[in-house]
């Protein structure tokens, strides 16, 4: 028997591994020079996370739906104004404030630019790419202008006075002269990170259909062994049976399988929720929330207050923006319904039971 002396036990040496730490970022604020000029330099980049990955895509259409999809109220000259806008030709106001709500949530900044008459009244609203709009700032980090590119940022195509341009900006905050991309850091590595795990349990599954067989031949005839991987991808091709000598001495085989775990299922449902609070929206609207009915409701509650908030900052843009005053239909609210809930709790409180008013009954 081995003498293992235990005095030459080593420990490894974990301190290699980095701790997590977050970068430092300053804010796109204007500099201390007569003008500071910022184009988005990852909007290509975003617009194609936004056409590639399906859940990124229907969660900013799935908000933009419940901001804006159930229109809007105004006074008849509001609404006869709004009716004659056709953007490009063919669009009408609703899908202008679609258009605009899901760019900015893409590019942190949507933007069209507005098209009025020699007395001034407003005749059009048309959309622009937000990956060719620079927006430049003067020293106090006022907007002076809007700058359209070619889409090799280099050359100026067309400039825009700020009255001419109807913009709206996602999160801006402190004193940055953009707005923040709802994909910007946390969003942008959850995708990363879900599309992997797919990717691996994908290859799981195929691993499972089609399992990895060790076939051991006890021969090592080349022609012998070409003839049999030859029957062998023939007969797995087309799903055949394959009849082989009954001789132990002739072959044996290995099947490697691989059962997916547990923790990849827990994994993956874990990044779809972290992937969904990050985006603002509650699971539930796509009719999978994992939860109870009433947590599923509470859910749908909480993010009322934001659907709220988005619609308001819109309404306040267009008058602000635009001089016009419209009113946003808001998504249904459960208020009503969890107060039903609510009364009906109350009253089977107060229910009078049989065992109550029957002697011995339920002894």
């Amino acid at each position: 028997m081995a003498n293992l002396n235990l005095n030459k036990t080593e420990t490894s040496d974990y301190a290699q591994i980095p701790a997590y730490e977050v970068g430092a970022q300053q804010v796109d604020s204007a500099r201390d020079q007569k003008e500071t000029e910022w184009q988005n330099p990852n909007a290509t980049k975003y617009w194609g996370y936004f056409n590639k990955v399906g859940d990124l895509k229907s969660a900013f259409l799935m908000k933009a739906i419940w901001n804006v999809g159930k229109g809007y109220k105004a006074d008849n000259r509001t609404k006869a104004l709004l009716d004659s806008i056709t953007g490009w030709g063919k669009d009408t106001f609703d899908d202008i404030l679609f258009n605009m709500e899901v760019c900015r949530r893409v590019f942190g900044d949507s933007f069209a630019e507005i098209i009025r008459s020699d007395d001034g009244i407003l005749i059009n609203l048309k959309p622009l790419d937000p990956a060719v709009i620079k927006i430049i700032v003067n020293r106090q980090g006022i907007i002076q202008r809007y700058e359209q590119t070619d889409h090799t940022l280099k050359n100026t195509i067309t400039k825009w006075q700020p009255y001419e341009i109807f913009h709206l900006s996602n999160n801006r905050l402190a004193n940055q002269i953009h707005g923040i991309s709802d994909i910007e850091g946390g969003v942008e590595a959850t995708i990363k990170a879900d599309e992997q795990s797919f990717e691996d349990l994908r290859k799981i599954v195929s691993f499972q259909a089609k399992p990895f067989i060790i076939f051991k031949l006890r021969t090592d005839n080349e022609t012998k062994i070409k003839n049999f991987v030859e029957k062998v991808k023939k007969a797995r091709q087309y799903g055949d049976d394959m009849f082989v000598p009954d001789d132990e001495n002739l072959l044996s085989y290995e099947v490697v399988t691989v059962n997916p775990s547990s923790i990849l299922m827990d994994w993956r449902t874990d990044l779809r929720n972290k992937f969904y609070r990050m985006v603002g929206i509650p699971l539930v609207l796509f009719g999978a929330t994992g939860s109870t009915e009433s947590g599923g409701k509470m859910e749908y509650l909480g993010h009322e207050q934001v659907f709220e908030h988005d619609q308001r900052y819109i309404e306040k843009q267009i008058w602000q923006q635009l001089a016009l005053r419209i009113d946003l239909i808001s998504p249904t609210s459960l208020l009503p319904n969890l107060a039903t809930d609510q009364a009906k709790d109350a009253n089977q409180g107060l229910e009078t039971q049989r065992s109550d008013a029957v002697a011995g009954a339920g002894a």
